[in-house]
């Protein structure tokens, strides 16, 4: 097997071995710092590279930190029964790594969001690794296998839902049966 097979296999179970020892020293760190941090090389070098990492000029990687669990919903201050207060049970139709892609996306404006991975997650946070990629940076023009981010319709988009993560949360990965109502459609604009 190959290094980035290894890599694979031991991230596949993160609360095992080295993984756990590597992410039990570095919490401590990352709860510490600020909320998006950019990074000089990935965590998951393999996944990075399954989703289009190049070490290159105008590729980056930048680390998000994410609450996790439901939104925080203000309590209405007028009478209501419990049942339709409308605080618990309130959950995104978003995922929490494209959340943090769009939040990443929001502190690098001139960059496009490639992908996105899972890195770490305690009772309170969530961590993920976003690749951005400068679309004007002439190495990145240069690049067959990037230069597509510099096409105008790609501009932005994370907040289209174009990114493995947006079209996981819009059902395009799901088929067959009981996937009749996902996909594009969904998400249409209606004129």
């Amino acid at each position: 097997m190959s290094a980035y097979k290894y890599l694979a296999e031991t991230w596949k179970r993160p609360d095992e071995g080295i993984v756990r020892a590597l992410r039990t020293t570095r919490l401590v760190q990352w709860r510490r710092g600020p909320s998006v941090v950019k990074l000089d090389h990935p965590t998951r070098i393999n996944r990075a590279r399954s989703l289009g990492y190049k070490a290159k000029q105008g590729v980056i990687v930048a680390r998000i930190r994410i609450i996790r669990g439901p939104m925080n919903v203000e309590r209405p201050r007028s009478g209501r029964r419990p049942k339709r207060m409308g605080v618990y049970g309130i959950t995104s139709s978003k995922s929490n790594r494209w959340i943090a892609e769009e939040r990443v996306a929001k502190r690098f404006p001139n960059m496009n969001v490639l992908g996105s991975y899972w890195v770490a997650s305690d009772g309170r946070y969530s961590w993920f690794e976003v690749i951005l990629v400068d679309p004007s940076h002439p190495a990145v023009l240069s690049d067959r296998d990037l230069s597509w981010l510099a096409n105008p319709s790609q501009r932005g988009r994370v907040y289209k839902g174009l990114t493995p993560a947006g079209r996981r949360s819009r059902g395009l990965y799901t088929k067959g049966k009981g996937a009749e109502k996902a996909g594009p459609k969904r998400y249409a604009r209606r004129t």
